[in-house]
């Protein structure tokens, strides 16, 4: 069942965590007119809590995520974020939040690749050696300590990416925001991150919310899914919760993922399945079936 938010958070150690974030019926107009509301549900985050964010385009997913920033400034609602309002404490919170947008070309500045992940803590004063430190650990955690000297107009698209969330995570942030941050990534590279994503995580407590079309990886990368249709949020659940509402995700042009849809097949042939989803789980489910006798 799908439920609707709740004021506290049971995170994966078993201890309750109040919110990190909190967004309330938010309305934004931008410059040519267009109104974007976003209500329903209330949108709620963690520390230590993995979101990922679904629906289709136009749903107002990046204008939430742009209101979680303080990138814009909502005309009705409730914005807060470590108990600050983004767009009025935003060199506060800019400390503490570290993002990767959709088109990372627009946020690589420097001149070289060790410039661009340096810059934020250069700017926040500290010395040549621990920028230094910081800059080699993060490209060494990312394994593209063999970048740091390249111009980063020449990378391909997904070394772009993996220069971004250095950048984005060399300051250790509470807050981690992606926006489609595994476009342009080979099987492999998504693989890698989502590996990166969950160690710091569960090392940090750092709070990841991610938006992406690709469904199939969603379990990997979130503990709370929102669905976002037609400027509301309509549903929020673990992903077992989301993605056994298929009826839902159609309404909001979303596809089933594909264990879902196989393993519904199944049950549908007489099987006695459970619906999986990750591989392991239906790998499990699938030795139970041969193994029957």
């Amino acid at each position: 069942m799908v439920v609707p938010g709740r004021n506290h958070y049971t995170n994966r150690d078993g201890d309750t965590m109040e919110n990190l974030i909190e967004v309330e019926c938010l309305k934004h107009v931008y410059p040519d007119k267009t109104e974007v509301s976003i209500c329903g549900l209330h949108f709620t985050a963690k520390e230590g809590e993995r979101v990922t964010i679904l629906g289709p385009n136009g749903a107002g997913k990046t204008t939430l995520l742009y209101h979680i920033l303080g990138l814009l400034k909502p005309v009705e609602g409730k914005v807060s974020v470590m108990g600050m309002e983004p767009f009025n404490q935003f060199n506060e919170l800019r400390k503490h939040v570290g993002v990767v947008f959709q088109n990372v070309d627009e946020q690589i500045i420097g001149p070289s690749v060790y410039d661009d992940i340096a810059f934020t803590p250069r700017s926040e004063g500290y010395s040549k050696e621990q920028v230094d430190q910081m800059t080699r650990d993060i490209s060494h955690r990312l394994g593209i300590e063999q970048l740091l000297n390249k111009i980063p107009h020449y990378l391909s698209s997904g070394q772009k990416k993996k220069v971004a969330l250095a950048g984005a995570l060399v300051m250790s942030p509470k807050l981690l925001i992606l926006d489609e941050p595994f476009d342009s990534l080979d099987s492999k590279s998504k693989t890698e991150m989502i590996g990166i994503l969950n160690e710091i995580t569960k090392e940090h407590g750092t709070t990841i919310i991610t938006t992406t079309h690709d469904i199939n990886i969603v379990p990997y990368i979130a503990d709370t899914i929102y669905i976002l249709n037609n400027g509301s949020i309509v549903a929020k659940g673990n992903p077992q919760e989301v993605f056994s509402q298929s009826e839902l995700l159609n309404d909001a042009n979303l596809e089933t993922p594909i264990l879902s849809e196989l393993f519904t097949r199944l049950r549908n042939r007489g099987f006695e399945v459970n619906i999986p989803y990750t591989l392991d789980d239906a790998e499990q489910n699938i030795l139970k079936i041969i193994e029957k006798p």
